[in-house]
């Protein structure tokens, strides 16, 4: 049984691909980069931002915090707002939550934005602590923004759980020393998941659930 319970944001508490997918569209435009069909912009939903623009993109670091001030522009003024909370989700946070469940956000967004949007959708109150990237380049990784959310809340690792949709996600526990819970309505395939180390996988809200609280 989990006592502390990690929640990625992107993929696995909202559904935020029209606010990220047009923020990257804004990014290219405004650098002057080739233009990504819909279909393939999936991949750059999860990850962190400067690992997307470096390694997906290829551009080189100083080009890729460029890319991210540019991407930016467009996510405090509109993508933000561009999301929706995926289906049985916020039931699943009020029940945990009514258990006794400690809910910490863990997220690789920028962490005003992640507090803001939480705020916005209503959610923040089922959260304890909430916990994502800086400006400055700060907790750049999964495993560092994990590791940050662990030690401010005093959780035990051997009673924590991240949940998440993404490889990051589950690397990020991994590295950070936690168990981890694949979600397969975000972003990211059984496939992905598992090869990059889930512990469990959860096809629903509800099955998430029951791998936390079950004895």
């Amino acid at each position: 049984m989990y006592e502390t319970v990690l929640f990625d944001l992107d993929g696995t508490v909202i559904d935020s691909a029209e606010g990220i997918m047009n923020s990257f569209a804004y990014a290219f435009s405004r650098l002057g980069l080739p233009a990504v069909p819909r279909a393939e912009m999936g991949k750059f939903i999860g990850p962190p931002l400067l690992y997307s623009f470096e390694t997906i993109c290829g551009l080189s670091r100083a080009e890729a915090e460029r890319a991210v001030e540019i991407y930016r522009e467009y996510y405090k003024e509109k993508g933000m707002y561009e999301i929706r909370v995926y289906g049985g989700v916020g039931e699943l946070l009020k029940k945990l939550f009514a258990s006794g469940k400690k809910l910490v956000l863990a997220t690789s967004k920028y962490e005003l934005y992640a507090k803001q949007i939480i705020e916005n959708i209503g959610l923040a109150g089922y959260f304890s602590f909430a916990a994502g990237s800086l400006t400055g380049g700060e907790r750049g990784t999964k495993a560092e923004v994990i590791e940050y959310a662990l030690t401010a809340v005093g959780a035990e690792k051997q009673s924590a759980v991240m949940v998440g949709d993404r490889m990051h996600d589950m690397i990020g526990a991994r590295e950070a020393g936690i168990d981890s819970i694949g979600v397969l309505f975000g972003y990211g395939t059984r496939e992905e998941l598992l090869s990059h180390g889930a512990t469990h996988i959860a096809e629903t809200a509800e099955e998430i659930f029951e791998i936390v609280c079950r004895k």
